[in-house]
């Protein structure tokens, strides 16, 4: 949706520069090392060793380089993972639908050119008229009557053949004239029909885009009134587009299903998070001059885990936060939460979800809280939460403890 991009647009960036920023210190790095094994390539014994001693510190700077450029992503996206909550405490949850009402925007009829009629053929002349040649008088004193008598016959003869071409040319005059002025009727034939063939093909598309915005728009009408109304469909659906406009981290895929009980206006919401095994174990990047190899150190165990089980508890406030700021009508009154994740099920082979988070909370005591200045967890803890006592390893916690409103 163009609203969630225009979040994660805005969020990444800060990101996206510093990130330049470290490229280019690569890419420095790197050229400097080029240049002084270039430079140690054409000089001589003596200057050779000095330049090789310059390419080697040029090289050992450009891999260096690469470590901190590889540490500095790693540490913005632990940022980002740990920044979960905070990241939307800044961002207006809030969906105005009648921002997603779509606008028919036609594009340029793509076949202009075959509005522009055939070019009209230049006309074909009338052959010139032969011109009888008149010989000149021979030259000479002796023979002129002979002479002057074989030009003329040559004359009169060269006369003859070409009134003859000139009569058969003018006898094809009129129908090269009308092979012509078919041809051009044909093209322009085939022009005008091609021509309606594209604004037909045109004029059903542009139908058919409007068509598509008319049921489209019909769809939001039903939601913005179905919303007022305060129906099931309509809730859950909303509820749906907030949650859909949620950006989290690249590579953190977050997930959602919800049901609403009108009886009660509560709402039950199932977060999806990724399982432990897609979460970055890297601790840091580090170079080592001797194998002239970067080599990665994992994080420690208990890093690990607490990391991932702040994503469940950041994740559960972070939906909690997000549902009820953008229900400014008050239509949920409570949710019941379950953060669950998926795996393999050792036993059955099969795809399961593990709860690793269960709550619930009303609106009002959920909005006496400041997120801004909380601990997740220990705000779970306050709500009443049931946690898993070690989600990294996937131990599920029983959700039918948590108490409905």
């Amino acid at each position: 949706m163009q609203h969630q991009t225009k979040l994660a647009e805005q969020r990444q960036r800060v990101a996206v520069r510093q990130h330049q920023v470290a490229v280019r210190q690569v890419e420095v790095a790197q050229k400097a090392a080029e240049r002084a094994r270039a430079m140690a390539a054409r000089a001589s014994e003596t200057d050779r060793k000095r330049l090789e001693r310059e390419a080697n510190a040029a090289h050992v700077a450009a891999m260096q380089a690469e470590v901190d450029q590889r540490n500095a992503d790693l540490r913005d996206r632990y940022a980002e993972i740990d920044g979960l909550l905070t990241a939307t405490l800044s961002v207006d949850d809030f969906v105005d639908l009648e921002q997603l009402r779509i606008g028919v925007q036609h594009p340029p009829f793509p076949r202009e050119d075959l509005r522009e009629p055939t070019r009209t053929p230049s006309p074909i002349p009338d052959p010139p008229l032969p011109v009888q040649y008149v010989p000149e008088a021979p030259a000479g004193l002796f023979g002129k009557k002979r002479k002057l008598a074989d030009a003329q016959a040559s004359a009169d003869a060269q006369y003859a053949a070409d009134y003859a071409v000139w009569q058969a040319a003018s006898q094809e005059l009129p129908h090269r004239r009308k092979w012509q002025a078919d041809q051009y009727t044909e093209a322009e034939r085939i022009r005008d029909q091609a021509l309606t063939r594209e604004i037909a093909r045109f004029q059903q598309e542009c139908a058919e885009r409007e068509a598509d915005a008319l049921a489209r728009n019909a769809e939001l009408d039903a939601l913005i009134s179905g919303l007022g109304y305060g129906t099931i469909e309509a809730v859950q659906e909303y509820v749906g587009i907030v949650l859909a406009n949620s950006t989290y981290p690249e590579g953190l895929p977050v997930t959602n299903e919800s049901t609403f009980d009108p009886s009660s206006a509560e709402l039950s919401l199932k977060v999806i998070v990724p399982g432990p095994v897609e979460f970055p174990s890297t601790k840091a990047f580090r170079y080592t001059k001797a194998s002239d190899e970067i080599t990665a150190s994992p994080l420690s165990q208990k890093e690990t885990k607490d990391r991932y089980a702040g994503v469940v508890s950041n994740v559960a406030l972070r939906s909690l936060h997000e549902v009820f700021e953008a229900d400014r009508r008050g239509l949920i009154h409570g949710i019941s939460l379950e953060i669950v994740t998926e795996t393999i099920s050792p036993a059955t082979g099969r795809t399961v979800h593990v709860t690793l988070a269960a709550v619930a909370v009303s609106r009002e005591q959920f909005l006496e809280l400041e997120l801004s200045e909380v601990t997740p967890s220990a705000t779970l803890d306050h709500l009443g939460a049931i946690v898993s006592k070690n989600p990294y390893g996937l131990v599920a916690v029983d959700g039918a403890g948590v108490r409905k409103l």
